[in-house]
């Protein structure tokens, strides 16, 4: 009996300090929602009262409007090219026998380890005599490097657990590897795969640093017009950037944990 109480309570104390620090990483986020309600054209915490006009000065703002758009823009194409990219590196480097396999897993995870001030600088150099600063070839180029590897450890984390006689059997068949590929293997890793272009687009969308770096004049993402916000205007419209934000992120974690379900009882 004695036991039996030491370990409920250890649950207990266990479980409160889990709640205790899961509040402290959610408090700067929930301390937002507030403050972006609040009646004062300065950020201030509590707010004295409520209103939604910087929900609206922020959706009607040109500037804004065209941060946001661009941002999206690039996020897409970044999660569209990320993904094919990244799922066809997982596929070589699980499937295939090539000589450097290994030294290619290194340097498409490398950007994970490389501080991206790094990366900033080196994109930056790359792109200045190409003409590419500030194009949107020149953002979704520079993002699928830093996406791709969230990519390609969401799909072969997925095709780990794809037994590889599945497509033997379908090459026995008479299928060819491209059909293999595509008929059987595709789909068994299709939540790994939703899974990696989520973090492609989510990575895309917040990406400050290097977008620093390669932005001009005219083409700008909405992190950096958030941080000149901050330098120049602070009020709390970027509050209320930040609450979208949240919800767009949550929105699309919980769509693709609701495909990947639909997925997996389909």
């Amino acid at each position: 009996m004695p036991d039996a109480l030491g370990t409920r309570a250890f649950r207990i104390a266990f479980a409160a300090c889990c709640a205790l620090i899961l509040f402290y990483l959610l408090l700067p986020t929930l301390l937002v929602f507030p403050i972006s309600l609040g009646g004062d054209p300065y950020i201030r915490f509590p707010p004295r009262n409520l209103t939604l006009d910087w929900y609206g000065a922020y959706f009607n703002d040109p500037e804004w409007r065209a941060a946001t758009f661009f941002s999206l823009k690039i996020a897409l194409l970044t999660a569209v090219f990320s993904t094919a990219i990244g799922t066809a590196a997982s596929i070589a480097m699980a499937r295939g026998s090539f000589p450097g396999r290994r030294l290619l897993g290194v340097i498409v995870l490398a950007p994970l380890i490389t501080p991206h001030v790094v990366v900033a600088l080196a994109l930056y150099f790359q792109f200045a005599p190409l003409g590419l600063v500030g194009t949107t070839a020149g953002f979704v180029a520079a993002h699928c490097v830093l996406a791709v590897p969230y990519v390609v450890l969401m799909t072969s984390a997925a095709l780990a657990g794809v037994d590889p006689s599945l497509e033997m059997a379908a090459l026995n068949c008479g299928a060819s590897r491209w059909r293999a590929l595509w008929e059987v293997t595709l789909p068994l890793i299709l939540p790994g795969v939703a899974a990696g272009a989520l973090f492609a687009f989510l990575t895309s969308f917040d990406e400050t640093v290097v977008s620093f770096f390669i932005s001009g004049v005219d083409n700008k993402t909405i992190t950096r017009k958030i941080f000149e916000d901050v330098d120049f205007n602070l009020t709390p419209v970027i509050a209320a950037v930040s609450v979208v934000f949240v919800l767009v992120t949550v929105a699309l974690m919980v769509a693709v944990n609701l495909t990947q379900r639909g997925m997996k009882r389909g």
